[in-house]
């Protein structure tokens, strides 16, 4: 029986290396490859794949991070360059665990540990991914953000809208701007929901920084505790509505 993989890592050479290696098996076809977390969560819900081959550290969302959005676990097989990723501290030797540079006969030993198992039957991953879903619910309080050649820490609640940059967003507070890494629906999620709200689909603000809010035709005109004012699109007036009273 055949049976779908996805291969997930950063650098093209770690890729391309894999597909090689999973080309000798007749039973594992290569639906997708991505090299960073959202087109991974991407391709795995378009694929279902019963297998992926997931890189730990990656830009925007971590190998970790990807797997507490899953709903549903595919089989994991790790890989990583850094041993200092203590992931045996959760028994993920269970399913695998290839540290780079890894060889042709590693890679079959990996190969060899999924052959004939079922999703179900990793439930050490399983609960990794509970337990990080557990963590990811506990919004910060502060939040680490690029200033020059470092890092600030920055209160959220000095957080007054968050705007679609390209790729990137620019998180907005009253006296400076600050360009992220993450995109607007990655620093969404890292948000919580019940004080940041998309009012368009590049803009997320504050509820505690509005001043004002008027209703304009099927949408809203929303004015900041700074005076901008900001479009809350016909599509996002639901969210509005929530909070009026």
């Amino acid at each position: 029986m055949l049976r779908k993989v996805v291969v997930i890592d950063d650098e093209s050479p770690a890729r391309k290396l894999l597909k090689e290696y999973l080309a000798e098996y007749a039973d594992l076809v290569v639906v997708g490859e991505a090299a960073n977390g959202v087109d991974a969560l991407r391709l795995i819900a378009d694929h279902e794949p019963e297998i992926i081959f997931l890189d730990v550290q990656m830009p925007g969302l971590s190998g970790l991070e990807v797997l507490a959005r899953l709903d549903t676990l595919p089989l994991v097989i790790f890989s990583t360059a850094y041993d200092q990723y203590a992931l045996e501290a959760f028994e993920l030797h269970a399913v695998d665990y290839l540290l780079k540079p890894y060889s042709r006969a590693r890679f079959a030993r990996a190969i060899e540990r999924i052959a004939g198992r079922t999703a179900s039957e990793q439930p050490n991953v399983a609960r990794l991914a509970q337990h990080l879903r557990d963590e990811t619910t506990r919004y910060p309080d502060r939040i680490m953000v690029p200033r020059a050649n470092k890092y600030v820490a920055l209160p959220v609640s000095n957080i007054l809208c968050i705007q679609a940059e390209g790729d990137y967003s620019t998180i907005v507070t009253g006296e400076q701007q600050f360009l992220s890494q993450y995109s607007l629906k990655e620093t969404e999620a890292r948000l919580d929901p019940e004080i940041f709200l998309r009012i368009h689909r590049s803009t997320i603000i504050n509820r505690y920084a509005i001043r004002e809010i008027f209703r304009e035709g099927h949408g809203y005109d929303i004015v900041l505790t700074n005076g901008e004012l900001l479009r809350a699109s016909r599509s996002y007036a639901p969210v509005v509505k929530r909070i009026l009273f």
